[in-house]
């Protein structure tokens, strides 16, 4: 089965880590499709444009997955990168990087977002 990833283009850091991801994909030709927030029919992900920018998003087997979860299934796929799949799935590892990125990480980046797009708006 397909994965995608759904990844807020807007993002500067989310796009450069998205981009990174695509770039070895298509270089070693791993089959993943990488969605852009801006340009893909979000109801495939069942989310809204605002949920999709909180965090990562991935369908694989059907099933949407999100959070420290989603970047275990995108690492999984591709073999440089399934050593961090591997260790973030231990348990204490798992507990303290999903609490990381809920609760610090994905909350930083999504408030950045937010600011860029409250600029933009007074800009026009």
């Amino acid at each position: 089965m397909v994965t995608r990833v759904l990844f807020n283009e807007d993002c500067p850091v989310c796009n450069a880590e998205i981009c990174h991801y695509r770039n070895y994909a298509e270089k070693k030709g791993i089959e993943l499709y990488f969605d852009k927030l801006g340009e893909t029919d979000l109801s495939l992900y069942g989310v809204s444009k605002d949920q999709g920018a909180k965090r990562l998003h991935v369908i694989s087997d059907g099933q949407v997955i999100h959070g420290l979860p989603a970047f275990r299934k995108l690492w999984a796929e591709m073999p440089r990168y399934r050593i961090l799949a591997i260790l973030t799935n231990f348990p204490i590892v798992r507990e303290i990087a999903a609490l990381v990125y809920d609760k610090i990480l994905a909350p930083i980046l999504y408030r950045s977002h937010l600011r860029r797009l409250k600029k933009i708006a007074e800009q026009s």
